[in-house]
């Protein structure tokens, strides 16, 4: 079958696309998917740069991917073939919880993931592709949807008529961020250092425009942000802590511009801050994130697409950071 590998050289130099790749079988209790479309995230980025190593074995990258049920293996009752389904990239996490089980994992790494033909998953690894999506949609939608539903609801107990600020407005996780926020009633500041950045995230509904370069005390009223959502790391995190009013919540769930930061203590605990950390989410919370998107009707940001052959060049307008939302990938 066809498929995106990785394999032999560290870095993209071990990145091929393949039309030999062994077909995959199914086992007791597991469905095959034959893919229609699949995302990017900066996870195949960080595996293909900084994790797979040149003498590790061929890993098919990719964590987002909807498809079709195309087989189904013994004592499978939930799916059936020709069913529309969503791959839930979240291995081994069921129910909600405040942190993931120790045997959690992440589609796409060390298992093989979405960027191929077809994929074989645990049948709890499929949830109802939402009618009203098309494919390329579809396929964008499940890691940093469920990244974001988690981090905003989950973790940071967003509420209608909260203020919410999310840096770096750009990335998956944060447009969809952005959308579901809008979609419960929240208000909803974003930043960018990118002027076109920030006025597609105020076609999304953004109600405050934040340039990475000014004075963001000047901007926004010091103390009138409920919660914070961190992804960028050193460069905005205690910037964005002097938004954040007294007993307001900062989450962070990924640390793009560094992974250390040093805080005024005194003033964390005399504000009555909390922090959490979030990773991506459960299965159960990717039902609950799908109920959002059905409800409201949101629709994902497609950036661009690409063929399946085209992953490569598609992974390095990822490494850019250049995109607006999702960068999809058509299978077939």
């Amino acid at each position: 079958m066809q498929a995106v590998v990785h394999q032999g050289h560290a870095g993209f130099e071990g990145l091929s696309y393949r039309t030999d790749f062994p077909d995959p079988s199914v086992k007791a209790g597991e469905v095959k998917v034959a893919l229609k479309s699949a995302g990017l995230n900066h996870r195949d980025l960080f595996i293909v740069q900084k994790r797979h190593q040149a003498d590790d074995p061929a890993v098919i990258i990719g964590s987002d991917g909807a498809g079709i049920v195309s087989e189904i293996g013994e004592n499978v009752t939930a799916v059936r073939v020709g069913d529309e389904v969503l791959i839930i990239p979240s291995l081994r996490w069921e129910k909600k919880s405040p942190a993931p089980p120790d045997d959690f994992d992440i589609l796409g790494f060390p298992d093989h993931g979405t960027l191929a033909e077809s994929i074989v998953v645990s049948e709890k690894q499929v949830a109802a592709k939402p009618g009203y999506l098309t494919w390329e949609e579809a396929g964008v939608l499940p890691l940093s949807a469920l990244t974001g539903y988690r981090a905003l609801f989950t973790r940071g107990g967003l509420k209608p008529g909260d203020t919410v600020f999310i840096p770096g407005i750009g990335s998956g996780v944060a447009t969809y961020m952005l959308q579901m926020a809008k979609a419960v009633g929240a208000r909803a500041i974003v930043s960018s250092r990118s002027p076109e950045k920030l006025d597609r995230a105020q076609t999304l509904g953004a109600d405050v425009l934040l340039d990475n370069d000014q004075n963001w005390t000047e901007a926004v009223e010091e103390g009138s942000v409920d919660l914070v959502i961190e992804s960028v790391g050193a460069a905005t995190f205690n910037r964005s802590l002097e938004l954040l009013k007294p007993g307001g919540t900062i989450v962070a769930f990924g640390a793009s511009a560094g992974d250390e930061v040093s805080i005024n203590l005194r003033q964390f605990f005399y504000h009555q801050w909390n922090l959490h950390g979030s990773t991506m989410g459960s299965i159960e919370e990717f039902q609950e994130m799908l109920n959002v998107f059905n409800k409201y009707q949101i629709h994902p940001v497609i950036d661009r697409s690409f063929e399946l052959k085209e992953a490569g060049k598609a992974l390095k307008r990822l490494d850019k950071s250049v995109q607006f939302g999702k960068i999809a990938i058509l299978i077939d």
